[in-house]
């Protein structure tokens, strides 16, 4: 449940034809490629072949989380000084404008842009459709990696909202709490206490908020998606998300902003959940 702002934010998402437009004019921009998996380095597959002219390569588990503990989900937050290093070596400066793009499901590429706004970057957008539709527009893609001038950004946290798992609880008893998961992970299964959902929790898998081909749905579409899940007309603070590791739940909250509403992440989200068996389980459809 989130309050509604009188003014539509700026979306989250930018359609392919508005980044050419933004390369066109020369506009202070860093392009950002989540689809590099660090750990498929050994096999091979862990950089694509081809990419967005001028993009850098980010690796999502190693980049923009920090390393996992004991108590922590998979992808926890970075460390702020990491995540500074990083940023500035991608080229990323006070008024740079960042857009990040995945294979097209956005899920990738929602994490990056969940974690820079919360490091205080306010101008970065998710690259709607993600490299699929940017290769459906036809436009150029290359082999050659990205060059980045070493950006100055100074970065700082809490500039959107998160959560502990204590609060998730909370919010699921007395609020709003979605699982973005797919949905036969929200149910679980019998016999194994690690399945299921936090209780309380409605299911509501981030594919309910696209088109078929991964681009966001309209406002009017994205209204009806979340009807039933008491959305509408709450305070920020009583709605937060969280999927496995905090990825597919920031795509349900750049989904939200579309409608002008704000959720708080859980970053932790279920794999940390049950690190603590203390922690209840619910297992079914009881929130469907």
């Amino acid at each position: 449940m989130a309050s509604t702002n009188t003014e539509r934010p700026i979306s989250a998402f930018l359609a392919v034809a508005d980044l050419q437009t933004l390369r066109d004019q020369g506009a202070n921009l860093v392009v950002l490629d989540a689809r590099f998996d660090a750990a498929a380095v050994e096999t091979g597959a862990a950089h694509p072949v081809e990419r967005i002219p001028g993009a850098v390569l980010v690796d999502v588990p190693t980049e923009l989380a920090g390393a996992p503990g004991a108590q922590t989900g998979r992808l926890p937050l970075p460390e702020l000084r990491d995540l500074q290093r990083d940023a500035r070596r991608w080229g990323i400066s006070q008024d740079s404008v960042v857009v990040v793009y995945d294979e097209g499901k956005g899920t990738q590429a929602a994490r990056v842009w969940w974690v820079l706004r919360w490091a205080g970057l306010s101008r970065v957008r998710i690259l709607d459709g993600g490299y699929a539709a940017w290769r459906a527009a036809g436009h150029a893609v290359t082999a050659q990696a990205g060059v980045a001038r070493y950006g100055n950004v100074v970065l700082s946290g809490g500039h959107l909202p998160s959560i502990d798992a204590a609060t998730a609880l909370r919010q699921a008893q007395e609020g709003t709490l979605i699982d973005a998961r797919a949905r036969d992970a929200y149910e679980g299964q019998a016999g194994n206490p690690k399945t299921g959902h936090i209780p309380g929790a409605y299911s509501a898998p981030a594919v309910l908020f696209q088109e078929a081909d991964g681009r966001i749905k309209s406002p009017e579409d994205l209204r009806k998606a979340w009807a039933g899940l008491k959305v509408e007309g709450a305070a920020a603070e009583q709605v937060g998300a969280y999927c496995g590791s905090g990825v597919a739940a920031a795509y349900a909250v750049a989904a939200l902003g579309e409608i002008g509403l704000q959720a708080s992440l859980y970053p932790g989200s279920w794999t940390e959940w049950v690190k603590n068996p203390q922690r209840p389980v619910a297992q079914g459809p009881d929130r469907l």
